[in-house]
């Protein structure tokens, strides 16, 4: 018996599930069966794909650039599509060969169990997962609540309701479609969110392309600001808004979605997907960066109608722009909660009284709503949460998307050091563990720098 046998055959049985027990359907979890069932194609995946990363991201991509300038910016934009559309490749390859040994992994931290071992799924993976799964309700949360305040202050300047007042909206909103059972049933849902991703990355474009031929357009200056300590900082800030713009880390419940086999389909998921990506990132960060140059804010919203400032875009794209983001927010929040949601289920559920059966239902609407609650709680006391978006962007998405799948793949596949794929994997590993680390430095420096101006619950 080979050793790689021998840590399989150690391990606990939920972290792993086998081909013939997925078909048998009643060796498995109430998570697996219940959330994580198996009945899309690789549109559906496509669909989820899309959600989970050309998100609201595409808002604070200018402002990247504006760390960068035109040349690195556009650079570290093509480069992270590059390597994460790689690792995400290799990643489903991975698990593809897995299922082929009688292995199918259906979630990140048991796939890392069986090629790593136990703890490394358990006491790394796992934590930094649904870390950043959590961190993206927060977000969720947060920005839904602001771009409705957005859209309340347009139509009534003086109103009195406060900004948590407009997350706890959102996030009741959330709740009731948490409900839907399974990561399947988002496919609808989720088409939907990628036609509100091109139209709103449309409306970035349309309007600044206005605001930059506005007689009251700020001064175009794309020189980059500050010392050279604050450069520098600022340069690993936008890289980590990058990184996180692309990252997922999700793809394993992603592709636990799909029938087997599914070789090959992930692929083409992903081709879909990234067709969507390229278009959306690309043309709202040339468009942005060109319209407000170095003064590009990180939600381009605040640059089309300033605080204390005028307004150089018109009041309807604004609103038609703000909907959008409302309404594919609603279907991230859902894509990232699927992983707790599996986890809720696999423990608190019984497979044997059925998905709508009452003694599964009611745990399921307590816990599911508790957990969105918790995170929106958190966006309500810290509405400064880009801060801690970009240290859980470096602390998790880079870990994750960028160097895992990598790792995984070359323990796994052992690709030839005569061959261009073991150097490229070494290349990303030597490139992104130091990017990542510097992230974490620079978000944990601009946290302190912003911190005299934190209040809890604040009205922003």
């Amino acid at each position: 018996m080979t050793t790689n046998n021998v840590e399989m055959n150690t391990l606990p049985r939920e972290d792993y599930v086998r081909v013939d027990d997925h078909f048998q359907k009643t060796k498995l979890d109430a998570g697996a069966l219940f959330v994580l069932e198996s009945k899309g194609n690789w549109v559906h995946a496509g669909y989820h794909l899309t959600t989970s990363i050309a998100g609201p991201g595409i808002l604070s991509l200018p402002f990247a650039f504006a760390t960068l300038g035109w040349g690195a910016g556009m650079f570290a934009l093509l480069l992270a599509a590059a390597v994460t559309f790689y690792g995400y490749t290799l990643l489903s390859k991975v698990l593809e060969e897995r299922e082929a040994k009688g292995r199918r992994h259906l979630r990140y931290r048991e796939l890392s169990s069986d090629i790593l071992g136990h703890r490394w799924g358990a006491y790394v993976v796992a934590p930094m997962q649904f870390t950043v799964c959590l961190g993206a309700i927060v977000f969720c949360a947060l920005l839904c609540g602001q771009s409705l305040q957005l859209i309340y202050l347009i139509y009534n300047p003086n109103g009195t309701l406060k900004l948590y007042q407009f997350i706890i909206m959102a996030t009741v909103v959330i709740m009731v479609l948490s409900q839907l059972p399974s990561f399947h049933s988002l496919r609808h849902l989720n088409l939907l969110s990628t036609i509100l991703a091109l139209s709103y990355s449309l409306c970035v474009v349309c309007g600044s392309i206005y605001a930059g031929r506005s007689k009251h357009a700020p001064p175009k200056d794309y020189a980059l600001v500050g010392s050279s300590l604050s450069k520098t900082f600022n340069s690993f800030n936008g890289l980590a808004v990058i990184g996180t713009a692309y990252g997922t880390s999700i793809i394993p419940e992603i592709q636990a979605t799909l029938v087997p086999p599914v070789s090959g389909k992930m692929f083409k998921a992903l081709l879909l997907c990234y067709s969507v990506v390229l278009i959306t990132f690309i043309s709202a960060s040339i468009a942005g960066y060109w319209a407000f140059g170095n003064q590009s804010s990180g939600n381009i919203f605040q640059n089309f109608a300033p605080p204390n400032g005028v307004q150089v875009v018109p009041n309807w794209l604004i609103i038609l722009a703000a909907s959008c983001v409302i309404l594919q927010l609603l279907a991230i929040a859902l894509v990232y909660s699927q992983p707790t949601f599996e986890v809720i289920e696999g423990r608190m559920s019984k497979v044997e009284k059925g998905k709508y059966g009452i003694r599964n239902v009611l745990p399921r609407l307590v816990l599911r709503s508790l957990f969105l609650a918790f995170g929106a709680l958190i966006a309500a006391m810290l509405p400064f949460f880009g801060d801690l978006n970009a240290l859980i962007g470096s602390a998790g998405f880079i870990p994750l998307d960028f160097i895992l799948p990598v790792i995984l793949y070359s323990v796994v596949f052992k690709p030839s050091p005569k061959g261009p794929i073991f150097w490229i994997n070494v290349a990303i590993v030597l490139i992104y563990t130091p990017l990542g680390i510097m992230g974490c430095v620079s978000a944990i420096r601009q946290i302190i720098l912003d911190a005299k101006t934190y209040q809890l619950f604040a009205n922003v």
